[in-house]
């Protein structure tokens, strides 16, 4: 990072006693495969939102400071969400399209917020990376590589990173600081979904060293009439199911991926709701998100068993989850309508046309 000062020891509060002895021995064993190498290449999960890109991010600075790599954060996809690029243009991130970057086989390869066989990053050599980190569930690929840290009592993957960082005595600049916090507040749901005491702590040591009128920038972005539009049309075709306990939107074809996450994510704010359903085609891809108020549901399980056999890729935890489903042919339309089928009668639920969520005008 550019403004990132050189290592020192943290005037801050240390991590809880009783992560610190843990996250010191994680921290050495990554060390360890990372100094075989000289330079890294640290990858999200395409398209990624806030989390992803401040932990490749962070991850970048700590190799580079404590093992002296040359290192790269790269993504698939594209940022398309309009608080997403505010983050990469406010806080100048070193992260770049994966498309722009020359791997080379013996670099180092990291995962941040996404796994080995779940399919959605973009790393052309079918390599295991050496180095995985990610706050979801353990996938059974991830145990193969060199270093693997998976599936841990976090809600962020921000947070993760931001534990490594402590554990080295490193104190991230107000940029990669911000960055960190705006993974762990954005995926969290500002501490209210999902989150655990280390999301906490976390936050809280993060939260002096920000810049905050840069967070409020990121927070509040200018958005296209395309973002106007896009909710426009989902609003107009979402139907309730089972007297208001389930909402689904097909939005058609959306001008980024990012929004159809977006709009399930306001969609299952509507009182009463159970559930909330949405997709969205892009680029020869139907996108889809769920999101639940149900604890009693695993949505990143369910949206694996529900796209697997549809030949898509799906990540998530608890309350949310995602996937993309390649449609080699098929409509996206009548796709959606048989995914929509599935889920309802996942949840007990009779398929149907259901109830439009805004009834139209006489």
């Amino acid at each position: 990072m550019g403004n990132a000062p050189s290592p020192r020891e943290t005037d801050r509060p240390p991590a809880p006693a009783s992560n610190q002895f843990l996250q010191r021995d994680r921290l050495r064993k990554l060390l360890q495969v990372a100094r075989g190498h000289h330079r890294a290449l640290i990858l999200t999960h395409d398209n990624p939102d806030p989390d992803a890109v401040a932990s490749a991010c962070g991850l970048a600075y700590l190799l580079g400071q404590c093992a002296g790599l040359s290192t790269t954060a790269a993504y698939g996809g594209i940022i398309g969400r309009a608080e997403n690029k505010a983050m990469l243009r406010v806080l100048h991130l070193p992260i770049q399209p994966v498309s722009r970057v020359e791997h080379q086989p013996r670099d180092l390869v990291c995962l941040v917020d996404t796994q080995p066989e779940v399919g959605n990053y973009s790393l052309s050599s079918p390599e295991v990376p050496q180095l995985v980190i990610d706050h979801h569930p353990a996938r059974p690929a991830s145990l193969l590589a060199s270093f693997h840290d998976v599936g841990g009592p976090a809600g962020a993957t921000s947070t993760m990173v931001t534990q490594y960082l402590r554990a080295a005595r490193l104190v991230p600049g107000p940029h990669l600081a911000t960055a960190l916090f705006y993974g762990i507040k954005s995926d969290t749901r500002d501490l209210g979904r999902e989150y655990e005491p280390a999301d906490i702590d976390c936050y809280n040591w993060l939260f002096p060293l920000i810049d905050k009128p840069a967070l409020s920038r990121i927070e509040h972005p200018s958005v296209p009439a395309r973002y106007f539009a896009a909710y426009h049309r989902a609003y107009e075709r979402a139907r309730l199911h089972g007297g208001g306990e389930a909402v689904v939107a097909d939005m058609g074809e959306v001008y980024v991926p990012e929004i159809v996450p977006e709009v399930a994510e306001r969609l299952v704010s509507l009182e009463g709701l159970r559930w909330s359903l949405a997709t969205g085609s892009y680029k020869g891809e139907l996108y889809l998100s769920l999101r639940l108020n149900d604890r009693r549901v695993n949505a990143g399980k369910l949206v694996r068993e529900v796209c697997a056999p549809l030949g898509g890729s799906a990540g998530g935890h608890g309350a949310m989850a995602g996937a993309r489903i390649p449609l080699r042919g098929r409509s996206p339309e009548l796709l959606a309508n048989d995914i929509f089928a599935t889920f309802l009668r996942a949840f007990h639920l009779r398929p149907g046309p259901g109830t439009p969520l805004v009834p139209l005008e006489p």
